[in-house]
């Protein structure tokens, strides 16, 4: 079988779970080709997504005039139904959260898509994120493109629902993945009854190579933090728990990995709070050495405001290290407080340091126990060969 995949931007740094999926996919014996929306301009740091560059195609690397070329072929190739798609484009735009010109260069952008998918013999197109992904995906359809689904992750597609406008993207789908138990909850809400049965779970996997015998948990003074540097990750709460702990004469390090539009003001809260001695920033650094920091780690923390369900949770309870996290989205079903981490309430500093003392001042026995519990449940829920498996199984349908 030969898939398409789409995603706006692809590869780029936070979105590892993607290749990881792709790839399993191919060792099942599905051919995937890769297509990007638009060009990934930052540095691509870890040499696995360097290889995923240069598989992938990008949509408005082909300019103005070969977006206008491909409009115009499918205008005179296939005249009905790029007047349906265009009907289709003015239909959407009333509610949502972008312009009529916005849904037409994703309706040219889907022409661009579709002399690709036909040269490549595509069987079925599948979108990452219920953005303009999935709108691509759904004209390209319309266009005489193969079947579409999408995979939607949240938050920032739970913020935007109405905008984003579920309910059409939803129904002319061949199905709709949500990657937890949340996430499926917040599309029944924004889609039709009918629909729901084309919902599918399919949890983001991790490779072989995390779920091998787990190092060590060398207990000790150091937890870690792994998420772009934005708001909906918690970490100005994470620093002012930092404080607390300080104040309290506890010593710790605490390692924020990522980097992000909120760097500066996190470095300058950290001065503020006088925590230049226990927590350092690392900016963005490849999946190895996230790995490493991870492992030189005693627990994972991730205080969130908002999220789908965090990737990096996955990975640390695979490499054998508790989570501390809050008590949102699909969190819950995977860190269980008390059996395999702690979870908190979401911006509540205080009862974050709590958790954090406790996994700083654990016996190593009672971490080792919240470290396997949380292994076995990844390995049961989050195996890639396992999740891709049910992909290939909706795919063919």
């Amino acid at each position: 079988m030969r898939v398409a995949y789409l995603v706006n931007h692809y590869p780029m740094v936070s979105l590892t779970f993607i290749r990881r999926e792709i790839r399993a996919l191919e060792a099942q014996g599905v051919l995937v080709d890769r297509f990007s929306i638009r060009p990934w301009h930052d540095k691509v740091v870890d040499p696995a997504d360097r290889e995923e560059l240069a598989k992938t195609r990008c949509i408005l690397s082909e300019g103005a005039i070969g977006l206008l070329a491909a409009v115009l072929l499918v205008l005179f190739t296939r005249p009905l139904r790029f007047a349906a798609m265009l009907r289709l484009a003015l239909r959407v735009t009333p509610g949502s959260d972008r312009s009529l010109l916005m849904h037409l260069a994703y309706l040219a952008e889907a022409c661009v898509l579709l002399r690709w998918l036909q040269q490549a013999g595509s069987e079925h197109l599948h979108a990452h994120f219920a953005t303009n992904p999935a709108e691509v995906a759904m004209f390209c359809k319309g266009l005489g493109g193969p079947p579409y689904s999408f995979t939607v992750h949240g938050p920032e597609e739970f913020d935007r629902a109405i905008g984003l406008g579920y309910a059409e993207k939803i129904r002319q789908a061949k199905f709709v993945v949500a990657i937890s138990e949340f996430c499926r909850s917040q599309l029944y809400r924004w889609s039709e009854y009918r629909d729901w049965s084309k919902i599918k779970i399919v949890r983001c996997g991790l490779d072989r190579s995390l779920l091998g015998p787990p190092p060590p948990l060398k207990p000790g003074s150091r937890l870690v933090c792994v998420g772009r540097l934005c708001e909906q990750k918690g970490h100005m709460i994470l620093l002012e728990a930092a404080a607390q702990l300080k104040t309290e004469g506890l010593a710790f390090e605490l390692v924020l990995v990522g980097d992000g539009e909120m760097r500066a003001q996190l470095a300058a809260l950290i001065a503020e709070l006088g925590l230049a001695g226990q927590v350092r920033i690392t900016g963005w650094i490849s999946n190895e050495r996230v790995r490493e920091e991870i492992l030189a780690a005693s627990g994972l923390v991730l205080p969130s405001f908002a999220e789908g369900l965090p990737v990096v949770i996955m990975e640390a309870m695979a490499l054998g290290r508790p989570v501390i996290s809050t008590y949102i989205a699909g969190i819950p079903e995977l860190v269980r407080d008390g059996e395999n981490g702690w979870l908190v309430p979401p911006g509540d500093a205080a009862a974050l340091a709590n958790a954090m003392r406790a996994a700083l001042t654990a016996q190593p026995a009672w971490l080792q126990q919240l470290a396997a519990q949380g292994r076995a449940m990844v390995e049961a829920r989050h195996d890639a060969n396992t999740e891709a498996s049910k992909l290939i199984r909706y795919f063919r349908g």
